[in-house]
């Protein structure tokens, strides 16, 4: 199991740096299209659709909004930050009710527990997620924005991992997650720290307006984020009364299992570059 993790977990790597590094942005976007519908398709799932027929119908109906982000945001020319701002602002708004939600569960699920508007939760995230990292393709150094992303996010799950392991004693949300604690949200924290420290120290000249601050709020932000998206799948999934959003990916489960903290994190991370003028 654990050799099948890794294999799943290299390849993954792999096709990462591929669509990112060297496709063309319109391509990446398709790429990145792929995997936000497989995410739906999954999303259906814990949203109690069972119909496969149906679920791949709601899953394809994401491509025209996806094209209309991509036209309304004119993402394939000079894409204008004030047309993806609203965007991705609404997508912020989103995470912020999520973590209301999160800490009132179970009494919250009162209030998303109908198949139609879990389904409408799945397009907004996962759509929101797909225009970020598009929208940070198209910035300068763009593709290795979406490292950093990426970097920040992992940064973030693999110091609660540890951290929480060690010395995890206070349950976070115990109705969402009964495993993950608050040392553990602390230990991840402190990663994002010295990423962000060693990254700032290493900003090129074009970027020395950059403040220390603001750089570690947006981080904080980040990781924040990326915790809230986890137990928001985390959530759906208990409510689901399933482990794995899928078993698309050996070892690893389903997509959303992989990106869920990424699709927390995405939308704050491009919209704070944005208010930072980067």
């Amino acid at each position: 199991m654990l050799q099948q993790r890794i294999i799943t977990g290299v390849l993954l790597a792999i096709f990462f740096l591929v669509v990112v590094f060297l496709l063309p942005l319109s391509w990446m976007a398709c790429v990145f299209a792929g995997v936000a519908v497989l995410g739906v398709w999954e999303w259906t799932g814990l949203s109690g659709i069972k119909v496969p027929w149906v679920r791949w119908l709601y899953a394809a109906a994401l491509i025209p909004g996806l094209g209309a982000l991509w036209l309304l945001c004119d993402l394939g020319g000079q894409s204008s930050r004030v047309q993806v701002q609203p965007w991705l602002g609404l997508a912020c708004v989103f995470w912020s009710l999520a973590l209301f939600l999160i800490k009132y569960y179970p009494s919250s699920a009162e209030l998303w527990r109908f198949d139609v508007l879990r389904v409408l939760m799945g397009w907004l995230i996962l759509g929101a997620t797909w225009l970020a990292l598009v929208f940070l393709r198209t910035m300068p150094n763009g593709g290795l924005l979406v490292l950093l992303l990426l970097i920040l996010v992992a940064a973030a799950d693999i110091g609660a991992y540890f951290i929480g392991r060690r010395f995890g004693v206070h349950k976070l949300v115990p109705a969402v997650s009964p495993g993950k604690t608050w040392e553990g949200l602390w230990g991840g924290v402190l990663a994002v720290f010295v990423i962000t420290v060693i990254v700032f120290q290493n900003l090129p000249p074009t970027l020395a307006h950059l403040r220390m601050a603001s750089v570690l709020l947006l981080a904080f932000a980040v990781a924040g984020a990326s915790v809230v998206g986890d137990l928001t799948v985390s959530m759906l999934k208990r409510e689901a009364g399933v482990k794995d959003t899928s078993h698309l990916l050996p070892g690893h489960g389903g997509v959303m299992d992989r990106i869920d903290s990424i699709c927390g994190a995405a939308p704050i991370f491009a919209l704070g570059l944005i208010l930072m003028s980067y």
